[in-house]
């Protein structure tokens, strides 16, 4: 009787606790087990083969099709109206994509191989190794690659510093979220001024206010606040896409906050710093409106130190006088290959550096 009372219990929910819910499972078992040596079914069992007889019966649902299909002749599926605009769509975006990426490098190689074409019957190796003279009427470009070498190689040793580590006291050591925003609109600010401003403003401040008159160390200076933006946004975007769990591994080791940074963080980065150098020096390369405030067009061959302090005209400088002012086109199509030589190698140099301090920085954490 107690066993039935269980059962009864078990089926209708009202077992309260766990104890009485298995001993009603129990007994349950065990009056099923009897009924069978006994020959008799129970009545559930006997009525669910006769329910799930008419759920046998019904169709069972198709499961939706990621893309709808139609049944054509002989039973044979067949892409519906819906998947062939699909693939239509696909195939004029790609067709697409393919135009603009063919067009994009037929651009370049037209360009390249234009400027090398009317460059190559001028080239001569004492127009590479001579300055220009008005008494032999000898035109030379030594003087304008060396000042276009000093002001490059001043200006990244003085804007790799500042942007780096301005991009990493935003992001690592900056808390006020009022400070960091004004500080990268000012950055964006900065690097949506035309070039012809900075200019300007270089010649007042550097040559006129500092005393430097123009040379190339005011420049350089020019040249620094303008690149200074790319610098700090690239190693700033960089900087982010290191995991936090990488600093959160270093601290529990008790490493320090800046050897974190120099030993963890900066090594992950060194993609970023390397891109943002190679877009600054090519914006180096290619300026010439803020060079002519500043750093003046005078073709004369010094050293490295004498040349910071006397003004010099760089490449492109040079380029737009003797193809504006003088019509010698000739030597500005030169002078447009060396610019292009120049800047392949200088950025293969960048990366080959970049990919040996990573390289570094992996066997060091090895």
């Amino acid at each position: 009787m107690s066993d039935s009372l269980s059962i009864k219990d078990y089926q209708s929910g009202s077992a309260d606790t766990p104890k009485a819910s298995a001993k009603a499972l129990g007994a349950l078992d065990v009056s099923k087990l009897a009924n069978k040596k006994a020959g008799h079914t129970d009545s559930a069992e006997q009525a669910a083969p006769a329910a799930a007889a008419p759920a046998a019966a019904a169709p069972a649902a198709a499961p939706a099709a990621p893309y709808s299909v139609a049944v054509g002749k002989n039973g044979v599926f067949e892409p519906s109206r819906n998947a062939f605009q699909r693939k239509c769509y696909s195939v004029v975006m790609r067709s697409l994509m393919y135009l603009c990426t063919g067009l994009t490098v037929s651009l370049v190689f037209f360009l390249i191989g234009y400027i090398l074409f009317s460059s190559i019957p001028h080239f001569s190796w004492d127009i590479l190794t001579t300055k220009p003279s008005y008494i032999r009427k000898t035109i030379g470009v030594l003087p304008d690659i060396l000042n276009t070498v000093y002001i490059i190689i001043a200006a990244v040793v003085m804007v790799l510093p500042l942007g780096v580590g301005a991009a990493i006291y935003l992001n690592e050591y900056a808390t006020s979220r009022r400070l960091v925003g004004a500080i990268e609109y000012a950055i964006e600010t900065l690097a949506g001024i035309p070039s012809i401003i900075y200019g300007l403003v270089g010649m007042l401040i550097f040559c006129q206010f500092f005393g430097l008159q123009t040379s190339l160390i005011a420049g350089a200076l020019t040249l620094t606040i303008m690149t200074l933006p790319t610098i700090i946004r690239t190693t700033q975007e960089s900087l982010k896409t290191v995991p936090a769990g990488y600093r959160e591994g270093a601290f529990g080791l008790g490493a320090a906050k800046f050897r974190v940074i120099r030993t963890v963080v900066l090594p992950c980065c060194v993609d970023g710093i390397v891109t943002g150098c190679i877009l600054a020096i090519g914006r180096m390369l290619g300026e010439s409106a803020a060079l002519l405030f500043t750093a003046g067009f005078a073709h004369t061959m010094h050293g490295f130190f004498d040349g910071l302090a006397s003004s010099g005209a760089t490449l492109t400088v040079a380029l737009y006088v003797y193809a504006k002012e003088q019509g010698e086109f000739e030597v500005a199509f030169v002078i447009a290959a060396i610019l292009l030589v120049m800047s392949l190698i200088i950025n293969l140099l960048a990366n080959t550096v970049g990919a040996r301090l990573k390289a570094r920085a992996g066997k060091a954490r090895a």
